[in-house]
């Protein structure tokens, strides 16, 4: 009896030893997203990027975007524009999370990639900007100008992206569409008002408030007068007044 239970529990630790190794050997197995894309070629990375993500779960194609525009800009930065515009065409609802991903992977396509985007999914010009924004803010006047050139139409979203991306633009952006009275100008136009106008409530902040004094010049005054009464000249070892006319002895010229 004794020998029937030890030969049991000798194969039931057998039995978890060797799944604990099956799930060892799963953890290291690499991402299969890299794997699919590693065997396409640089024309069908493009292509095969977008369809990992179309056949995903709808939960979570958002992941899986993520996923797999880090792994396919990872083997060619030189197509992330390719890609993002072959996954914003095919998806255009993951068009914004394909963007920031990869300019965060490549900083020095932002715009590139921002036009590439917008052009495949118009309809998303607000939520690309808002989402490129939000990785890049320094460059927002460069990115939302590229998107309005792209989708010309699309000035409100555009605006509104940059303010969700940078709140403290907000009542700026805000205040600068209140004083065209409806007339809106251009998207770049009227953030190149909005970086004036921030900078200079920056200034503001920064001098608490008031306006740096500058240095002041010479006031302007009445002509110095000479003082009243006869001068005196005092010489060592004498002393007196000098005559009214100068110097004794002296002969005018």
């Amino acid at each position: 009896m004794k020998s029937l239970k030890y030969a049991m529990f000798l194969t039931v630790a057998v039995a978890v030893a060797a799944a604990g190794k099956v799930n060892a050997g799963e953890n290291t197995t690499p991402n299969p997203t890299l794997g699919v894309l590693s065997t396409a070629t640089a024309a069908e990375l493009p292509t095969k990027a977008a369809q990992l993500i179309s056949q995903a779960n709808i939960k979570a194609q958002k992941q899986t975007t993520v996923e797999v525009v880090k792994a396919a800009v990872g083997l060619n930065p030189a197509a992330a524009p390719a890609i993002i515009g072959s996954i914003a065409q095919k998806m255009p609802g993951m068009a914004a999370t394909a963007a920031a991903t990869a300019v965060a992977l490549v900083p020095n396509q932002v715009v590139i990639l921002a036009r590439a985007a917008a052009a495949a999914a118009p309809a998303k010009a607000g939520a690309i900007v808002e989402a490129v924004c939000r990785v890049l803010p320094a460059d927002y006047q460069k990115v939302a100008a590229t998107v309005a050139e792209v989708v010309p139409g699309a000035g409100q979203e555009i605006l509104a992206g940059v303010a969700a991306a940078i709140p403290e633009l907000k009542d700026i952006i805000n205040q600068t569409l209140a004083s065209y009275n409806g007339a809106i100008p251009s998207v770049s136009t009227l953030l190149a008002q909005v970086a004036q106008a921030a900078g200079a409530a920056s200034t503001t902040a920064l001098t608490g408030g008031s306006t740096p004094s500058l240095p002041r010049g010479p006031s302007v005054g009445p002509p110095a007068l000479p003082p009243s009464g006869t001068p005196t000249l005092l010489t060592p070892g004498a002393g007196g007044q000098i005559p009214t006319g100068g110097p004794r002895g002296y002969d005018a010229p």
